[in-house]
């Protein structure tokens, strides 16, 4: 067999490095750490700069890692920690709306609900904790998917499954939906998953402004939306509210 690749093994090593400090580094600090030639070193940092692995700070030329290396895996944000965050968003949101509330995160090609607050009446409900729902038929999963957090393409391989009339399964309508979903910051399914029911969903953004899950709302169609099923403006307006904030507890600069 054949035996290690040298640049793959002083790729990982820089990765590490960066990885295991708590600030930026130079190249000279790079190269003297590793026991690297600066020419060696810097060729190197420039092809992890290259995919995104790596990042260089304009004003004084120190890498750091890069978005796309952290955006890698569920180990760039724990899950349990993203659910820790939300807790107490999540509750308030849900006495504030009157309505359900979830929090999702990717897996394995569909959305997992990792935390989920009753609606505050006496009505009966079953708890969706550990749900897996469909990506493009769920406001959650349409965020997901929108700003990259989960990869279309999974989804588009194994066809868009139909579960109501209103399903989007033409690839082009789903394409089209996500586009809106970035423009105004939020997403909707009005009986795409389930008729009579609706629900909207808005991102949250880690360091570095990664969406790294969503929040939403979810409930009867005519308590989301407007006759004309529209979701209700002040609905939106709590949601996005709550997402922000927990954005905010999660590191994310003001958006």
């Amino acid at each position: 067999m054949a035996g290690p690749v040298q640049s793959i093994e002083r790729a990982a090593a820089i990765l590490r490095l960066l990885a295991g400090g708590p600030r930026r580094l130079g190249l000279g600090e790079v190269a003297a750490s590793l026991g690297l030639a600066k020419g060696t070193a810097h060729g190197i940092l420039r092809t992890l700069q290259h995919v995104d692995f790596v990042e260089q700070d304009a004003a004084t030329g120190k890498y750091q890692l890069g978005a796309a290396l952290l955006h890698l895996g569920t180990s760039y944000l724990d899950v349990n920690e993203l659910r820790s965050r939300s807790i107490n968003w999540a509750d308030a949101l849900a006495a504030r709306s009157g309505e359900a509330v979830r929090l999702g995160t990717p897996l394995e090609g569909r959305v997992l609900v990792v935390h989920h607050v009753f609606r505050p009446d006496d009505s009966l409900q079953t708890l969706d904790v550990g749900s897996l729902l469909p990506l493009h038929a769920s406001s959650l999963g349409k965020v997901l998917l929108a700003f990259g957090t989960a990869p279309l393409e999974s989804v588009l391989e194994f066809g868009l499954e139909t579960y109501t009339r209103h399903t989007l399964v033409s690839p082009k309508a789903l394409d089209e939906a996500l586009a809106e979903v970035r423009e105004q910051g939020w997403a909707a399914e009005v009986q795409e998953m389930s008729m009579g029911e609706a629900g909207i969903a808005a991102p949250i953004r880690g360091h570095g402004g990664l969406v790294v899950g969503a929040i939403g709302l979810s409930g009867p169609v005519e308590r989301i939306c407007d006759s004309q099923g529209r979701p209700l403006p002040n609905l939106i307006t709590l949601l996005r509210e709550a997402a922000r904030a927990i954005s905010r507890d999660l590191g994310a600069a003001r958006w």
